[in-house]
């Protein structure tokens, strides 16, 4: 019996597309974090990018659920003397909605080369349009809208 290793000239891409309105941030993060590491496919290979392409419309209508927005606070440093800056999730939601959801798939995905790649494969955006029709992504329902 011999198992199955991708070679990535072997790895076919998709184009999924998600529509984060009325989603809670951190089950659609963990669905797209899978989908772009490849482990919805029989062929996922841990060391191959073996994923697919993820398109998230409507970030700024993505749900959190308890009180997430005024306690979760984002912080990083300029590297300049006392520049830790902070904010909270409401600030960043109202600011920068794409960022948001960047960062919680980002931390879902492994922390090595190949990680960084597959963060290049999501595109998000603020509302429903986006540039990538050429594609022909498919809708990928999450079912955890309320």
């Amino acid at each position: 019996m011999k198992s199955y290793v991708a070679r990535p000239q072997d790895v076919e891409q998709k184009w999924w597309i998600v529509n984060a309105e009325n989603e809670i941030l951190g089950r659609m993060a963990s669905r797209v974090a899978q989908i772009l590491m490849g482990k919805h496919k029989p062929t996922y290979t841990p060391h191959v990018d073996t994923g697919d392409f993820v398109i998230v419309t409507n970030a700024s209508k993505v749900q959190v659920t308890g009180r997430k927005k005024q306690q979760r606070i984002y912080r990083y440093h300029t590297q300049r003397p006392g520049g830790l800056k902070e904010a909270t999730m409401q600030e960043m939601l109202d600011k920068k909605p794409r960022e948001v959801i960047r960062l919680a798939v980002r931390r879902m995905l492994p922390k090595t080369r190949l990680g960084r790649k597959m963060l290049l494969k999501l595109k998000i955006f603020d509302d429903a349009e986006h540039c990538h029709q050429a594609q022909k992504p498919e809708e990928l329902v999450l079912g955890t809208a309320k």
